[in-house]
């Protein structure tokens, strides 16, 4: 079984990209969008042989998910059931067979780290979330985190430490995750591989530079190690600032 995820930093303008080229090219079992940027209804585009999930932002033209899946998924939920983090479309959960997979667009601590504290509460509340599906099937998480875990997780660790997405508190918070029973799948597998990102800023030639930062994840429960065939990166993937990230599973 293959998953893919990918945020496309607004579908329309990536589908102008070359989106469809990899959608078709990789044949994805699941493939998960965040930053979509836009309501379903605005789609003048399908996604033939897939059934279709969508979790708008309340607010035009921002964040947003979707999940594409072959197989109807037993059953499809939004959101997290808190209503002050609700408001932004940025999970879908969908339960399979053996499985329940949870797509996510993990809110931005933003310059200046203004929005820092509201991440910390939803961090507490995601895991929490998260604990409460494992207790009845195993679970896999994807998306982007908007947090660079290690500083194996990006090119400039050093000059990056009080940044949004490189901050201890973040940091500190992933690992809790981790500790509470999940798995980063690509550490996993590459537990040392160096220059291995899924996002470049637009700036300078962050992305001919290979100046990234590793932020895009596939997680899933320790349950599920033996499941697990090979996870990947696909920087060479363009059309958002953001390349897709993979998991197989046996």
């Amino acid at each position: 079984m293959q998953l893919i995820s990918w945020n496309v930093n607004g579908l329309r303008a990536c589908m102008n990209k070359g989106f469809m080229d990899f959608f078709r090219q990789i044949d994805a079992d699941v493939f998960c969008i965040q930053e979509s940027k836009m309501q379903k209804e605005q789609a003048d585009f399908s996604f033939d042989g897939y059934h279709a999930y969508w979790n708008s932002a309340e607010k035009k033209g921002y964040s947003g998910v979707v999940l594409l899946s072959k197989k109807e998924p037993l059953s499809v939920e939004y959101d997290m059931g808190i209503e002050h983090h609700d408001k932004e479309g940025r999970i879908i959960t969908a339960e399979y067979e053996d499985f329940i997979l949870v797509n996510v667009y993990t809110p931005n601590s933003k310059r200046e780290l203004e929005r820092l504290e509201y991440r910390m509460e939803w961090e507490d509340d995601f895991r929490i979330f998260l604990k409460q599906l494992e207790k009845k099937k195993p679970v896999i998480v994807c998306g982007d985190l908007n947090v660079a875990h290690k500083e194996i997780d990006l090119k400039n660790p050093k000059t990056n430490r009080r940044n949004a997405g490189f901050t201890d508190e973040e940091r500190e918070k992933m690992t809790i995750l981790l500790d509470s029973g999940f798995i980063d799948t690509f550490r996993y597998f590459y537990p040392n591989l160096e220059g291995a990102y899924s996002w470049w800023s637009y700036m300078g030639k962050a992305r001919t530079n290979n100046t990234g930062w590793r932020i895009d994840y596939f997680l899933c429960s320790a349950m599920l190690s033996n499941k697990l065939v090979d996870a990947k990166i696909y920087p060479e993937i363009l059309g958002s600032d953001h390349c897709p990230v993979g998991l197989k599973l046996s």
